[in-house]
C-alpha cells in the first residue's frame, strides 16, 4: 500500500517527556566543548539526551516523518533532495528496507563529513538508528572514510555494550575513489565490493541493496535528523532561509587564514562565511563553490551573495556539498582546473566512452592551454559537448560543469598563456589532488 505524506496534519511531533528547546544559535553539530576529540556516549547523552523512540507505534513514526517534512530538511551530500520524501519512498516498498549512512566523502578537498564523524559520531549513529526505525529497517550500514573508521567503530561498540539501540549497526570502510560516494556506487560497494555508480533505473528506494528498498543518506543529513527528532521543525527552521532552512557544514580551503570546517545557517553571505575562517589571507581572484563538480565564480561577484541555491543561482552556482575554495590572485586558475580535470579523468569508473576517453581528452586539452603549448579552445569545447550528458553515470557531467565554469572565469587568460604570460607566481597546488597512481 502506498504511503502518503500529510504535512498539514494537526498537532505534530512531540518527543516523549519534557520537550527540549534545543541549543540556541550555531553551531549545532560541532560544539567546541570537546576540544576536537570524539564525544563519548556519556558526553553525547549529557548534551543531547536520549533519542526519542519511534519503532513501536506507526503513528509515532508517521508524526516524526511529518515533522521532518515540516522542517524542510534536505540532503547535505550535494543533491539537496527532500529527506522526508526519501523516507516515505523507502518505507512504502514491498520488502523490508535497509539504511546506509554515507560517510564516504571521496572528494579530496572536502572534510565536513570526516570532521563530523570524528567529533560527533553518536549524533550520526542516532540519525542512522532513527532513520532505520522510521522506514522499518532492521539494521543500518555506515560506510565511512578510512580516516574515521576506528572512531566510528568505537562509538558503535559503546552503544552495543549499553544495549542502546534496537537495530543492528555495521561499519564499513569506504572505497578510496572519487566516484565511490555516489549513492548507487555506495550500494554496489556494500553489496559487491565494486564502487561503480549507475545512471539507470530502478531507483534505490525501489530496489537497492539485495533487491530491497534502500535509503542512502549523507551522514550530516542523519545528524540533523537526530536533532529534529529531539527539538522539532520550528527549532530547525530558526536557522537558514524559509525556502532553504537549517544549517550546513562547509569546508573552507585555499587562501583563507584558518582553513577548516565551519557550520553556517544556509543563506549566510559568502563574505561572512570566509570571515569565519579569518577572511582572505591574500587578495582573491575567484572561488570554487560546491566542490570538484561545482562552479568557479569571480570573487567580487560572489562576495555579497548568500551561500544558498537561490542566492547563487544568478551565477549558475550552488553550495553543493559545502566546499568553498578561495583562489588567490597569484595562482593560475587554468592550471588549478587542469590538475583537477586530470584527477577526475583518472577517477573514471571505466564504464563508458564519454568518461574514459572524453574526460581524458578534456584534461589533455586543458593542460595544453594552461601551459600555453598548442592547446585549442575549440577542440576543448567540442570535447566537453561530447562528454556532457552521455555517460553511464553523472561523473562526466560534474567534471564538464566545473571545466566550463573555469573557461568563463579564466578564459580571458588563454591567449596570454599562449604568449608566455601566466597569473601564477607560486607553486601550483591550491586545490588538493592526490598523486596519480602508477599505470
Amino acid at each position: 500500500m502506498k504511503r502518503e505524506l500529510h504535512t498539514d496534519a494537526p498537532g505534530g511531533w512531540s518527543p516523549p517527556g519534557e520537550r527540549a528547546s534545543g541549543p540556541a544559535g550555531l553551531p549545532w553539530l560541532l560544539p567546541a566543548r570537546y576540544g576536537g576529540g570524539p564525544a563519548t556516549l556519556g558526553d553525547h547523552l549529557a548534551r543531547h539526551g536520549p533519542l526519542p523512540r519511534c519503532a513501536k507505534d506507526p503513528r509515532h513514526r508517521d508524526a516524526l516523518i511529518t515533522e521532518v517534512a515540516r522542517s524542510g530538511l534536505t540532503g547535505r551530500g550535494g543533491a539537496s533532495f527532500p529527506t522526508a520524501r526519501k523516507l516515505i519512498a523507502v518505507a512504502s516498498g514491498p520488502r523490508r528496507p535497509i539504511v546506509i549512512a554515507n560517510g564516504t566523502e571521496g572528494e579530496p578537498a572536502s572534510a565536513k563529513d570526516k570532521v563530523l564523524l570524528a567529533r560527533e559520531p553518536h549524533l550520526v549513529l542516532d540519525g542512522a538508528v532513527l532513520a532505520a526505525e522510521m522506514v522499518g529497517a532492521g539494521h543500518a550500514v555506515l560506510v565511512v572514510h578510512h580516516a574515521v573508521r576506528e572512531i566510528v567503530d568505537d562509538a558503535a561498540a559503546e552503544r552495543r555494550r549499553t544495549r542502546l539501540d534496537r537495530i543492528g549497526l555495521r561499519v564499513m570502510t569506504a572505497a578510496d575513489r572519487f566516484v565511490a560516494g555516489e549513492a548507487s556506487a555506495v550500494v554496489r560497494w556494500v553489496e559487491r565490493g565494486d564502487p561503480r555508480p549507475t545512471r539507470t533505473p530502478p531507483r534505490l528506494s525501489e530496489r537497492g541493496l539485495g533487491g530491497r528498498p534502500t535509503l542512502v543518506q549523507n551522514v550530516e543529513t542523519l545528524a540533523h535528523l537526530a536533532l529534529i527528532a529531539r527539538h522539532g521543525a520550528a527549532w530547525f527552521r530558526s536557522a537558514g532561509t524559509p525556502d532553504e532552512p537549517g544549517s550546513m557544514l562547509v569546508t573552507l580551503i585555499g587562501a583563507v587564514r584558518r582553513p577548516g570546517v565551519y557550520e553556517i545557517g544556509i543563506g549566510t553571505g559568502v563574505d561572512h562565511v570566509l570571515g569565519l575562517a579569518g577572511g582572505p589571507a591574500s587578495p582573491l581572484v575567484a572561488l570554487l563553490l560546491g566542490g570538484y563538480f561545482g562552479t568557479w565564480v569571480h570573487w567580487p561577484a560572489a562576495a555579497a551573495l548568500p551561500l544558498s541555491a537561490a542566492g547563487l543561482a544568478s551565477l549558475e552556482a550552488g553550495p553543493g556539498a559545502g566546499l568553498v575554495a578561495a583562489l588567490p590572485a597569484d595562482a593560475c586558475g587554468l592550471a588549478e582546473t587542469a590538475r583537477v580535470a586530470r584527477y577526475l579523468a583518472d577517477q573514471s569508473a571505466g564504464q563508458c566512452g564519454p568518461c574514459v576517453f572524453g574526460l581524458d581528452a578534456v584534461a589533455g586539452q586543458l593542460e595544453a592551454l594552461a601551459r600555453g603549448r598548442g592547446g585549442d579552445l575549440g577542440r576543448l569545447r567540442h570535447s566537453l559537448s561530447l562528454a556532457d550528458g552521455r555517460g553511464a553515470c553523472r561523473h562526466p557531467d560534474g567534471a564538464v560543469r566545473m571545466v566550463r565554469s573555469a573557461l568563463t572565469v579564466f578564459g580571458g587568460e588563454i591567449d596570454r598563456h599562449a604568449a608566455g604570460w601566466c597569473r601564477g607566481t607560486g607553486e601550483v597546488g591550491v586545490l588538493p589532488v592526490p598523486p596519480r597512481a602508477p599505470r
